[in-house]
């Protein structure tokens, strides 16, 4: 098939992928040829994405019309992309377009697909003959490959051996661990004869291109997030370079979670039914699960202990928990038939929100019956009515002691600001004349006493309008306390005493002020804050008026609220005012910061943050970090070493003698002459040579010229700090003697003699210098 006149032709240089560092300006030359019969207007123009509309900060595309007679071509168009010193390393996408829509409107627009590649600075510069490689399908940060679980993530890497030699090629990904992936290079065709059982490079000839397949198989334990692995390509041609590129991979979030409840005792008479609950988490995130049990009945008839109340369990991991399960109240146990069945079901909650299943594990426990020698004892407790009246009125006198049972926190390690709220239970709690609660710290705390005296007291027994409270009645007989606030929120140690008194005069036949008491444990853990990881200057000198580029890493950016940075000298003085960035949530309020600053693996990592250099001298620099959850601990970190800011270095402008620059010059003598000067500069010291003198850095003397003029003057330039070399400028000046004409003899035959001294020292008069 014939292909289809095109009355356009384009000409791009260079063709295909450009490459580029961080920083670099890349032009791409268009050349158009009108091979049509009539003249046309040609626009150029660019159609590019967002993520390319960032890198090159373009807000709209740049834009070229010509007009060109029939078979005419145009000059060469240059259009430059200029690749922030920020950018990140990736390929990224754009296309040109070649348009006539008044003159050839069926055969326009014409596209060309084009790409630029950013690279790593750490990789050598790229030259003609040195071979390159490019990776299919191309990725950058806002365009990664999405890894299926199902499936290795299979890229092309395209290699082009450009140089004049023979080379073989090998491929590597230093930042992962082997078992992350897997090179597979292409056969060579000495496979089948055995002579070759593994190909470990790829070889090609001058001027060819290759294919090695690289495959991305994470193992099953790697957290969902993005990745960004380096890849590096070496050539035993030339050993020395360095080519590298970076593949951004996104590994999607997995909520999986597998429960499964296991019944070890389901039937009970007197003992508690016993469970054991499985937890398996096959998916790629950390678990954090809160255990918990709700009624299916219309009443709760149990009580019910999870050990452990919380599991983390980290990806392909499992955990078990084991449950027990208390039928209660003692006289809802059935006395006939197959026992009284309790219906209860799971309850989860995730600490940090996450998905759950919808369905989850539900549970029963059988209260057998009574047996049957109860109603033997009944039929014996009504044949002996008078024994059983004597027995109850020695239990009135006598009732059940006292008992304390259950002391515990809600939560046994909690976090500073989180309050301390414990539990008990007590049975015959109407027996208790008072509670002291006590807690024992490296600080003294006030002891808490609830007198019972007159009842339950108002701060167990009411709770706040939306609030449960903190005690309540069962069975007449048994108070069960829960979430008791202590105010303790110090963190520290604390152990907690509970100690119970007897009502005086209760107890027919036990001692007076008995006291019952239980103690637990409670840690109270120091907050977690945001931390500074690290803190440095990309280089240890700089000259006035310069940036200070500094890098910083912040570990839990989510607590940080924000970040100071401030500067001191030697003295002690202040570099300037401090610089402070405000954070919302882990959120960049700064918008040029949003640019320098990426988020990974829960770290913050800010490069390239400039700092004016408006002050010479040596400071030492420091980063604090303020965290958003009220902890009063901030994260300080400083350069390992201080920073020296050279003055701008300073230079002789002008040197002029009479105007003049020429570095040799014939002065007469008797005539004046004039030295002027100028020069820029911090901190120096100016002198006039021979002279000595310090003179201002611009200035002008006048000088008369006599054979005391001196043969060479020069002007002198001195660094007091001794930072920076001295200049010197000067002239080589020579002095002509001014020509005194002999007078013509007058004839006398008697000479009359001079009655004045003869002087014969020249007359040399001092000037000053100003």
């Amino acid at each position: 098939m014939q292909a289809k006149f095109n009355p356009l032709q384009v000409i791009i240089n260079p063709p295909g992928i450009q490459f580029g560092m961080p920083g670099d300006t890349i032009e791409l030359y268009v050349v158009v040829i009108n091979q049509g019969d009539q003249s046309a207007v040609i626009d150029l123009y660019f159609v590019f994405d967002e993520v390319f509309q960032n890198l090159i900060g373009w807000s709209s595309s740049p834009r070229e019309s010509l007009a060109l007679a029939s078979q005419q071509n145009s000059d060469e168009i240059t259009f430059e992309f200029q690749i922030p010193a920020n950018a990140l390393p990736g390929t990224y996408d754009y296309t040109l377009v070649v348009d006539s829509p008044l003159h050839y409107p069926q055969d326009t627009p014409i596209t060309f697909p084009n790409q630029i590649k950013v690279l790593l600075k750490e990789q050598t510069a790229i030259r003609v003959n040195d071979p390159t490689f490019s990776i299919k399908p191309n990725t950058n940060p806002n365009k990664p490959l999405i890894f299926n679980p199902s499936q290795p993530l299979q890229v092309e890497v395209i290699v082009d051996n450009r140089s004049y030699l023979v080379d073989r090629f090998r491929l590597s990904c230093p930042d992962l661990d082997n078992d992350w992936f897997t090179i597979n290079y292409p056969a060579t065709g000495l496979e089948g004869s055995g002579l070759v059982s593994d190909v470990s490079a790829l070889e090609l000839n001058p001027g060819t291109q290759g294919q090695i397949l690289l495959k991305f198989h994470p193992p099953g334990d790697t957290l969902a997030g993005s990745y960004s692995p380096t890849i590096r390509l070496y050539s035993e041609s030339s050993p020395d370079l360095v080519l590298l590129d970076l593949v951004y991979i996104q590994i999607p979030t997995n909520y999986r979670l597998d429960i499964e409840l296991n019944t070890i005792l389901g039937q009970v008479s007197r003992s508690f039914g016993k469970y054991e609950l499985s937890l398996a988490n096959p998916g790629n995130i950390v678990r954090e699960l809160i255990l918990s049990l709700k009624s299916r009945d219309e009443e709760e008839l149990y009580t019910y202990k999870f050990d452990p109340t919380e599991v983390r369990l980290l990806p392909n991991k499992s955990a078990a928990a084991n449950l027990t399960v208390k039928p209660r109240p003692w006289w809802r146990r059935p006395w006939f038939g197959t026992g009284l069945v309790v219906n209860f079901q799971l309850d989860i909650k995730d600490e940090q929100n996450l998905p759950l299943p919808n369905t989850l594990p539900q549970g029963s426990l059988v209260w057998k019956p009574r047996p049957l020698w109860q109603f033997i004892l009944l039929l014996l407790a009504i044949l002996g009515l008078l024994g059983g009246i004597g027995f109850i009125i020695w239990r009135i006198l006598n009732p059940d002691p006292l008992r304390l049972e259950n002391f515990s926190a809600n939560n046994p390690r909690i976090t500073e600001e989180d309050e301390v709220a414990l539990k008990w239970d007590i049975h015959n709690y109407q027996q208790l004349q008072k509670l002291v609660l006590t807690a024992k710290s490296s600080q003294p705390i006030q002891p808490i006493t609830y007198d019972f005296s007159n009842g339950i007291p108002e701060t167990l027994g009411k709770g706040s309008a939306n609030e449960i409270p903190p005690c309540q009645v069962q069975e007449k007989q048994e108070l069960i306390c829960s979430n008791v606030k202590t105010g303790v929120k110090t963190k520290g140690n604390y152990t907690f005493d509970l100690q119970a008194f007897y009502r005086n005069g209760i107890q027919l036949f036990s001692p007076k002020n008995q006291v019952v008491s239980q103690t637990t444990q409670v840690e109270i853990a120091e907050k977690e804050i945001a931390e500074v990881v690290g803190f440095q200057a990309d280089k240890p000198l700089y000259t006035k008026g310069q940036n200070i580029l500094f890098s910083w890493t912040i570990a839990r950016p989510l607590l940080l609220a924000q970040i100071q940075i401030a500067g001191s000298a030697d003295d002690g003085t202040s570099y300037g005012q401090q610089i402070a960035y405000k954070f919302n949530q882990g959120k960049i309020a700064d918008p040029k910061l949003q640019k320098l600053c990426t988020q990974q693996n829960q770290q913050l990592r800010c490069t390239n943050i400039p700092l004016p250099a408006n002050k010479a001298g040596n400071f030492a620099f420091q980063i604090k970090a303020f965290s958003n959850n009220g902890s009063q601990k901030n994260s300080l970190k400083k350069t390992d070493s201080k920073i020296e800011i050279l003055p701008k270095p300073f230079k002789i402008v002008s040197f002029r003698i009479n105007g003049s620059e020429q570095p040799n010059l014939v002065l007469k003598e008797g005539e004046s002459t004039t030295l002027s000067w100028k020069v820029e500069g911090e901190n120096i010291q100016v002198k006039l040579l021979p002279y000595g003198n310090d003179v201002k850095p611009i200035d002008s003397i006048k000088l008369p010229v006599n054979q005391a003029f001196p043969p060479q003057i020069a002007l002198q330039v001195n660094d007091i700090s001794g930072k920076q070399q001295p200049q010197q400028r000067g002239f080589a000046i020579t002095v002509i003697k001014k020509v005194v004409p002999t007078p013509t003899p007058i004839p006398s035959i008697n000479p009359i003699p001079s009655t004045l001294p003869r002087n014969n020292s020249p007359f040399k008069t001092p000037f000053p210098l100003r």
